[in-house]
Parts: C-alpha cells; structure tokens; sequence
C-alpha cells in the first residue's frame, strides 16, 4: 500500500466479495463472506466511521448503490436480493432467484428499476417502488452469471463458459448481441466504459479485453496482458476493472498479483501503479467525484484452499487519486 493510503476500520471478518461508493457522498458500501453489508463514512481526512450494517442468510456477493445515495441493494448465495434504507436504517429483501444471486445494478436511466443475475441463468429486472415477488421482465441467459454490469443504456453479462451478453435497455429482455469473450479463459469480470460505449472484460489468465459496441469503432477494441509478474511465468487473476467516473479514458485492474495498475484506454498505455501488497486484490472502486479509490486486499480462492491463510484478515484501503495516477507514462 502507498503511505498515503488509508485502512478502513472494522475491516470484514471474511472475504470481501464487492465495494461500492455512492454517487452523491464519500460513503463506501462493502459485501463479504460473512453475510454481511457494512457501510462506512469516509471523512475528508480520510479515516472512516462505520455507519450502518446488515445481514444476508448467507454469502454476500454484490453491493451497489441506487443513483440518489438513498438506497444500498445486495446479493448473495441466500438467493435474495436486499435493499437497505439509509433513511430508515431498514432493509427488506426485494428481489429472489432459484440459485445464487451473482450481481445486482440499478438501471441508470430508470433509477427505480433493479437488475439481478444469478447462477438460475437469467436477469431479472424488479420495481423498487413496488417491492414485489415476481419481477417486471426477465431474460433468460446461457449460462450461470458470473459478472454484470450496467452505464447508460447498456448492460453486459458475462456468463460461464465465456457467453457474453449485450443487452440495450431499450429492450431489455433480448440481447442486442451475443457472443463469446475473445479471451480464452474464464472470464472473471466485467465492467462498462462511464458513456456506455463499450466495456472490459478480464479473465482468471491474467488478461482484459476493452471491446467497443457499435461495429464502427470495432477496430478500436484490443487485448492486453494486465496481471502478469515481469520475468515470470506466473499468471495472476485480473478480478476487478474499474473506471474513473470523470476522466473516462482512465481505468484500473487489480488481481491475485496483489497489484493495481492505472491505464489510459485511448493511449492503450499505462499510468501508474500502487506498490504491491502482501496478499491478492479482490475488488476496487472509485468514489463519485474520482478523488478516492477503494481496494480490498482479500483473498480471491484462485489457487484454492491451500494457499488460504485465516490468519491474514482482509483489508479495505482508500487511495487519495493523484495527478500520476490519471497521467499516461511516456513511451
């Protein structure tokens, strides 16, 4: 970690599965392993209080944040999805699958409408307003989802056996294309350029792919090796890509390497990079305005029980954004 970087306290009793800012202040929200939704105020000195907290049955695997910072919404292997109140300081379970749930969203350009995917293979769009049992419309995928994510109109799944899934919002019940990820392996996440233009894949090979919507600007897209140690044969996990929210060429990846690199997409060349920490990153994000960026160094299961350690707690730490991290080395 950078000695700039601030540790967010309680950290997770067990691993952390997702993290997410909402849009409209410093308050970072944070799945884990151990059934638990944890949600903290980052003050502007950087150290952070803990504001709320709430359970699942089971695993939590997904967190996010409705657009007006109102509402927290979760999944996990409880097959439900929850939405916690941050004005009442309650949650109800607003949404259910017959298997795992994998990722949930809010639609950006119908703020009250909710998308989970799950290992049942289908989407599953629901009403927030109206919290009900059935869902308003549902997709069917071809596989178990492993990653989801959703910018302006556009929405991408990204399901086992490397289907990938672009649906327009428009339509949401029927993809708008379909196809198999470029790279060969499995595809580990997912995540949508800020205009919804296109989006990046990563895979447990230690690769991402940024891959563009419209035929048009197809030739724009390319593949690169994120996550790979320099002299070794070592492959790495690339678990997490995300995008700054005002400087839209800029995005992260992050993985079992225990590194986080920043790129620049247009340039297709590297930033910068955090010093490595002594254990894998599972999951990154940024905070509404780009300033702050959020890590958990969690162990990500890629090589197994066998190199699980109990005695190495998961960490949650905030980077304050600089100026080398949004500018493109030279050649």
């Amino acid at each position: 970690m950078a000695t700039t970087d601030f540790e967010v306290n309680p950290a997770p009793n067990d691993g952390v599965s997702g993290l997410a800012f909402s849009s409209q202040a410093d308050i970072l929200a944070c799945s884990s392993w151990d059934n638990q939704i944890r949600i903290y105020q980052v003050q502007a000195n950087g150290q952070t209080v803990p504001q709320a907290a709430y359970s699942h049955q089971g695993p939590a695997l997904d967190v996010a944040w409705s657009k007006d910072g109102t509402k927290v919404v979760s999944c996990g292997a409880d097959k439900a999805g929850r939405m916690y109140d941050v004005a009442t300081g309650q949650s109800t379970q607003v949404a259910a699958h017959d298997d795992t749930i994998r990722s949930i969203r809010f639609l950006e350009q119908q703020p009250h409408v909710m998308v989970t995917g799950g290992w049942d293979k289908s989407l599953k769009y629901w009403d927030t307003r109206a919290p009900s049992s059935t869902p308003i419309s549902t997709a069917s995928l071809p596989e178990r989802l492993y990653s989801m994510d959703t910018r302006q109109n556009l929405l991408v799944a990204a399901t086992a056996n490397r289907h990938v899934l672009v649906f327009d919002l428009n339509n949401p019940t029927v993809p708008y294309k379909q196809s198999f990820s470029p790279l060969r392996w499995q595809t580990r996440t997912v995540s949508c350029f800020t205009d919804g233009s296109g989006y990046a894949l990563g895979s447990i090979e230690g690769r991402v792919a940024i891959q563009y919507i419209q035929d048009a600007d197809k030739d724009r897209g390319f593949l690169f090796k994120s996550n790979r140690e320099e002299g070794s044969n070592t492959i790495h996990s690339c678990n997490q890509v995300s995008f700054h929210p005002t400087n839209p060429a800029t995005f992260t990846t992050c993985g079992s390497d225990g590194v986080v690199v920043f790129w620049n997409r247009e340039l297709k060349r590297r930033n910068n990079a955090l010093p490595k920490v002594n254990g894998t990153i599972s999951n990154t994000c940024f905070n509404g305005t780009g300033t702050i960026f959020a890590y958990a160094v969690s162990y990500d299961w890629h090589q197994g029980a066998k190199l699980h350690n109990p005695n190495t707690p998961p960490r949650i730490l905030l980077h304050p954004v600089s100026t080398n991290d949004l500018t493109p080395q030279p050649k």
